[in-house]
């Protein structure tokens, strides 16, 4: 057998100190520093402030931002000693007043922070006088670890104490508190014997260990809300929190250098407190940097990152950038091509990082990339002949448009549409899978916008059968069930785990949850229920003019309203998802455009701006925040005209670069210095196959239980795996190469991870080597017209690979073929196109 070519192979005092640096990988110092922050508000006796000290550091835009931490000494000088003092870096309230805080290193630069201090005396009227349960005693819980998964946070509870998760219910934990236990968790008469004291500070045994001690702040913060009667203020008569900000929002870093995250917590009485203390901290990127639970961060790797701040269900992001260790001259990315606003800042990111873009691909990668992305299947001979032929300057934007407007094209995006929105033949009968599918083509093949699209699929009603889209509907049959498909597929966000409580991870509260799904409530269906194995499918999709849904939580129904929008009046008798997809497919909606457009960016570049593409939580930031901005305002300036950013994707330079990595380039595998290699989608890989040797695959058979149909009447002789209308047709060679189950509305359940069986299948298995031995196919036609074998593998290197094969490559692959003799030629052939249709360079997209 002929030698496989490329073989197929898957196999506290904070201190920070800044430097200056340009756009080589050398750093130097400036001369520079500055206080963190600059000016702040004390308010009540416990009041406190955390500061941090940095040097500047000027990147690529100039901007002064700052850096590690230092380890030298300082003094700190405070104008006025009789209202603030400083301890260990902090500083804590003496009396009201405006004074002013200097630090001085010892070469003598100096910095300055304004401090305004009020309400410290314990008689004085104002919020900050007393404590708080919501916005201060369920801080302390959860940053103690009390009210988290792991102990009373449970579902259970722990030892007979149950707290809302992440304190996202206070006024169920305060009656927890102080009305349950016979009283014992809270003493009014005797605060030091409560067992919320003595318990965590190991008086009496815990088995959740020693949590703080005697002299803590937070000790001292639980005594005295105990000793002041341990109430809950009406939600009317108390500030809420509005949000966190953290200081640094941004910081430029090197390898193994430390930063602190400092985090400011903003309540609607204008109150600014610093919660640093109070705060979890998270990292997005541990191979970037990692950080303690009390923000102190640690470089680890390249790149950029961010910590993720997490407190009283608002979270917020310091973003930090750590450059590669690379000598870039300036001049290497002055020069580069800019086609469109794309490379623009994906040129900036890369030299605020030192990387090198790679050089643009040729036009044999480029015919072949382009049209595997773009439309989901290989070049065929005569466009790869004429393609390469050309000599024009504007060849390739004449390609691009002629993908964009093909046919295939329209198979391609319905198939990935039909992805998404899970066309499953185990979940709708026959007939409502062929109208669900036919539904998405066409809105695919009049180039409808992806808003008017989304829209029609959430207003939908009538008959599955004779209006489609109404089968979201038949797929999600309870509001919980299309809110969180809704939110995920056309959102990108993940909301389910708000359904029990706030989201962990997110801003969204179990209240939200709740008043989106309400924009459901009234949507009902008369036929077929779900069971897969009788009738027709048939089902009529109608909306009531009343009834809500019950929040469990409350036991009555939220306001109707989408996410961060204002509430509709629940008597209305409109139907509410009118409204719904009025704010979902608005241009104001921050999520919609990004959503479809990390989607298309995942389709062209393998690798999204936000990974994954179902998942884009404040606390999952984009790997070019900026360039994510500006392409989904570019989608939706325009009209939400999918091709239209398609177009502009495929024109860019970051695009069309090589795949080859450079020596400044080659760690990364996000930034988009260079196209990233990747395995074809099973299905593209299936019909390419077919596609180079002239065969078919019979699909005939529906996996949905009960079925007694044969699948011809809808998959005729020459069916591409493409153009399948739903994922239930068995295939052994789609399973194995990680199709999508369409189970549920997200990215992952199609896998692009290699495997042995893989291949083993590719070697020995039932697809590849029956399809070599047919009796039609292209090696039987060029046998029958008597090719040349120097023509042979010429045509087949430029059916597979889209190039001519080298002169090397030939003579090898001539002598090979010569050695089987003419009586075995077929054979010789046979091994000659199996080994093509196995190798890496055939089977990835580079």
């Amino acid at each position: 057998m002929i030698q496989q070519m490329n073989m197929f192979h898957y196999s506290s005092l904070i201190l920070c100190l800044a430097l200056s640096w340009s756009t080589h990988a050398s750093v130097c110092r400036s001369s520079d520093i500055a206080i963190l922050p600059a000016e702040f508000t004390l308010q009540g006796p416990e009041s406190m402030q955390q500061l941090c000290v940095v040097f500047l550091r000027t990147g690529n835009n100039r901007d002064a931002l700052p850096g590690p931490l230092v380890e030298e000494s300082v003094q700190w000088e405070v104008t006025d000693p009789s209202i603030v003092k400083i301890q260990q870096g902090v500083v804590v309230p003496l009396s009201n007043g405006t004074t002013s805080i200097q630090v001085r290193l010892t070469n003598g630069q100096t910095a300055t922070s304004v401090v305004t201090v009020s309400h410290t005396a314990a008689n004085e009227t104002g919020h900050a006088s007393g404590v708080s349960f919501r916005n201060e005693i369920e801080a302390i819980f959860a940053r103690r670890g009390c009210s988290m998964g792991a102990c009373h946070g449970a579902l259970a509870g722990k030892g007979g104490f149950r707290l809302s998760l992440r304190g996202y219910n206070p006024d169920a934990d305060w009656h927890t508190i102080t009305r349950e236990a016979v009283g014992r968790r809270v003493d009014l008469a005797d605060p030091g014997r409560s067992l919320l004291l003595t318990k965590p500070t190991g008086a009496l045994p815990h088995k959740g260990g020693i949590r703080f001690s005697t002299d803590d702040r937070d000790y001292r913060i639980l005594a005295n809300w105990i000793a002041t009667g341990a109430n809950l203020t009406p939600k009317d008569q108390e500030p809420t929190l509005d949000k966190i900000s953290v200081i640094p929002e941004n910081s430029l870093l090197a390898a193994e250098e430390h930063a602190q995250v400092l985090v400011q917590a903003h309540y609607s009485d204008g109150r600014i407190v610093d919660v640093t203390h109070w705060t979890k901290f998270n990292s997005t990127d541990e191979a970037i940097a990692g950080v303690n639970d009390h923000g102190a961060v640690t470089v680890r790797g390249h790149g950029q990152g961010a910590i993720l701040a997490w407190f009283g269900s608002k979270v917020a992001l310091s973003r930090l950038t750590v450059p590669y260790p690379y000598d870039v001259p300036p001049e290497i990315f002055a020069n580069s091509t800019q086609v469109n606003f794309i490379d623009t800042l994906v040129l900036e990111q890369l030299q605020t990082l030192h990387l090198k873009p790679s050089p643009r691909c040729d036009d044999e990668t480029f015919v072949r990339r382009s049209t595997i992305d773009t439309i989901g299947r290989l070049p065929t001979l005569e466009e790869t002949t004429s393609f390469l032929a050309d000599s024009a300057a504007d060849k390739r934007d004449r390609y691009i448009d002629q993908l964009l407007a093909s046919d295939d094209f329209v198979d391609y995006w319905t198939y990935k549409w039909s992805d998404l929105l899970l066309v499953n033949g185990t979940k709708l009968r026959p007939d409502a899978v062929k109208a669900y599918y036919q539904w998405i083509r066409q809105q695919v093949a009049d180039n409808v916008p992806w808003d008017d699209f989304v829209a029609s699929i959430l207003t939908a009603s009538g008959s599955s059968i004779e209006n489609g889209a109404t089968n979201f509907f038949a797929l999600h049959q309870d509001p919980e069930n299309m809110t969180e498909n809704a939110a995920q597929a056309f959102l990108g966000l993940s909301i389910g785990c708000a359904k029990c409580h706030n989201h962990p991870l997110e801003k969204w509260t179990n209240d939200q949850y709740y008043s989106m799904a309400n924009m459901f409530a009234r949507v009902r269906g008369k036929g077929w229920g779900g069971d897969s194995r009788s009738g027709d499918g048939k089902r009529t999709v109608y909306v009531a003019t009343s009834g809500d849904l019950i929040q469990p939580s409350s036991g009555r129904p939220q306001p109707p309203a989408p996410l961060d929008a204002t509430p509709l009046d629940p008597s209305d008798p409109t139907d509410r998802r009118i409204a719904l997809a009025q704010w979902m497919v608005s241009s104001d909606n921050p999520y919609f455009s990004r959503a479809i457009t990390n989607r298309l960016w995942k389709n062209f570049f393998g690798v999204a701006l936000v990974e994954q593409p179902d998942d884009l939580r404040l606390s999952n930031p984009a790997s070019n925040e900026p360039l994510l901005a500006a392409a989904a305002q570019f989608l939706s300036d325009n009209g939400f005209q999918l091709k239209i950013l398609m177009k502009e994707i495929l024109r860019s330079e970051t695009y069309q670069r090589s795949s080859i990595p450079l020596t400044e380039n080659r760690d990364e595998s996000r930034y988009y210095s260079r196209y990233y290699p990747r395995r074809m989608m099973a299905e593209v890989l299936l019909d390419a196959i077919d596609q180079t040797l002239a065969t078919t695959t019979r699909f005939d058979t529906i996996a949905f239980p009960g079925a007694d149909r044969n699948k011809t009447d809808f998959y005729p002789e020459g069916t591409r795996a493409i153009e399948l209308y739903d994922s239930a047709v068995e295939s052994y060679f789609l399973s194995t190469f990680g199709r999508n189950t369409r189970e549920i509305t997200c990215e992952c359940e199609r896998s692009d991870e290699p495997s042995m069986v893989q291949v083993l299948h590719m070697s020995n298995g039932d697809t590849l080597n029956p399809k070599l031995q047919m009796d039609k196919n292209r090696i039987s036609q060029w046998l029958a017209d008597n090719v040349a074998n120097e023509q042979i593998i010429a045509e087949l290197f430029l059916l597979a690979f889209s190039r001519q094969p080298t002169d090397a490559e030939q003579q090898k692959l001539l002598n090979s073929v010569a050695e089987y003799g003419d009586a075995e030629r077929r054979q010789a052939i046979e091994d000659l196109c199996w080994s093509v249709l196995t190798s890496s360079e055939f089977i990835f997209n580079q």
